[in-house]
């Protein structure tokens, strides 16, 4: 193998292990969204905009 082709083999590698975290963490997103219910998300949502000081009613 050349010095150009390790190089070429080691860039891609590099590029992967990102791209790779990244699917798991959408992937991870979608999946627990998907199955926590409505008011939980509801719950987080209304805690949240209090903890950054937003009124919300």
């Amino acid at each position: 193998m050349s010095a150009r082709t390790a190089q070429i083999s080691a860039g891609r590698q590099s590029a992967l292990l990102p791209a790779v975290l990244a699917l798991a963490i959408g992937f991870g997103m979608v999946f627990v969204a998907g199955l926590v219910q409505a008011e939980t998300l509801h719950d987080a949502a209304h805690d949240t905009r209090h903890a950054t000081g937003f009124p919300c009613h």
